[in-house]
């Protein structure tokens, strides 16, 4: 089937059978490796991506559901080669260990902040629970998710979709 879909707010028109996995169709056919394979059963999250605003992970998503959708990945979060505000607050708040789950993670917290601008630590906690860390403890992820809420706040930037 012929798919057609935005990712990054581009538009991508691709033939892919209709039980292909969105994060092939993103690794393979889309060369946009930041999306990563962990489990491939939706329980690790490190494959999350937005779909329509909202984390998904794309591992379970398949290219018959995506049909005109629009999908976010780790690469359309940056804008003219800057970092958005939460990727940075990754790495300075140092919540990248092996990295492997920081794409998700990042995509999962960015998901929160666009729905609540204001989390607190249990929203964070919550909205980042599916995704599987082993390195960093958690702790560095909560403290650069609320910096990020913060640093929005402060500067009446929304948490937009895409480049912050």
């Amino acid at each position: 089937m012929t798919l057609e879909f935005y990712v990054n707010d581009k538009p991508v028109s691709i033939v892919a059978e209709p039980g292909r996995r969105l994060l092939d169709i993103l690794r393979e056919d889309l060369g946009l490796t930041g999306t990563k394979d962990g489990c491939g059963e939706g329980e690790c999250g490190a494959c999350t991506v937005l779909l329509e605003g909202k984390s998904a992970n794309a591992c379970l998503v398949m290219a018959i559901h995506l049909a005109g959708k629009r999908v976010v990945t780790i690469e359309g979060l940056e804008a003219s080669g800057e970092l958005e505000p939460l990727q940075r607050a990754f790495v300075e708040e140092a919540a990248i260990q092996c990295g492997y789950c920081t794409a998700g993670m990042i995509m999962s917290a960015k998901a929160l902040l666009m729905e609540n601008p204001n989390p607190t630590e249990e929203d964070i906690r919550i909205a980042i629970s599916g995704n599987i860390c082993r390195c960093t403890g958690y702790s560095q992820i909560i403290r650069a998710v609320k910096r990020t809420a913060a640093e929005y706040a402060a500067t009446g930037t929304a948490a937009a979709g895409m480049g912050g």
